[in-house]
């Protein structure tokens, strides 16, 4: 927890209560459920949660903002964005099952209220967003191809509405056919750590941001 509260000092009590659950029940799922990596359980807070809350260092989402997580996996990076925004409505897919039950068990246990989470394919889930947030599921431009109908044209944020995609090592040509809609933000200039040395968080606008 101290990671975090090195680069989020104005946390909510309620909020650092939520965040430091999730290592002892990250712990106990992944040993029921491998849905981390056994060498990155020690780790979790730099390497999953901090990584996940690297979007709250770019943007401030409004009350009422409605993301999707796509891959969500055992829930990041929209679980704890959900602690860190709580008026902001997350709904987070993933196709295996046991994956979402992770996701549901974790959520429940802290008491989030703005978690939904559903086994489904991103492109079968019904209804639109503001934005959709993933953890590198794939290759950029397939991962555009499957969302970008989910994207809502209705404007509540600084940011354009479209896809915030964590993702690391060197993926420029992956970039070439969004050029012009593409800002790419590398995490090193927001940590410290060498785990983000490679990473960044790619923001592709679909729609226009508010004036």
């Amino acid at each position: 927890m101290e990671i975090i509260k090195k680069y989020f000092p104005d946390l909510t009590v309620r909020q650092q209560e939520q965040l430091a659950q999730l290592g002892p029940l990250y712990a106990e799922w992944n040993e029921k459920i491998n849905v981390i990596s056994r060498k990155d359980i020690d780790q979790l807070y730099e390497r999953h949660v901090l990584h996940s809350l690297a979007i709250a260092r770019y943007i401030q989402f409004t009350p009422g903002t409605s993301i999707m997580d796509v891959g969500t996996g055992g829930g990041f990076p929209g679980i704890p964005l959900a602690i860190l925004f709580p008026e902001t409505n997350f709904f987070l897919v993933d196709s295996i099952a046991k994956k979402i039950k992770v996701v549901e068990e974790v959520s429940q246990s802290i008491g989030l209220t703005n978690v939904c989470a559903q086994q489904n394919r991103a492109e079968k889930v019904a209804g639109q967003f503001d934005f959709v947030v993933s953890r590198a599921v794939t290759a950029f431009p397939k991962f555009v191809s499957l969302v970008r109908k989910k994207i809502s044209s209705k404007q509540q944020n600084a940011w354009g509405n479209g896809i915030l995609y964590l993702k690391g090592g060197d993926f420029a040509d992956e970039l070439q056919p969004f050029k012009n809609q593409v800002q790419v933000y590398p995490l090193s200039e927001q940590f410290d750590e060498e785990f983000f040395e490679t990473k960044k968080l790619i923001h592709l606008q679909l729609k226009k941001p508010l004036k």
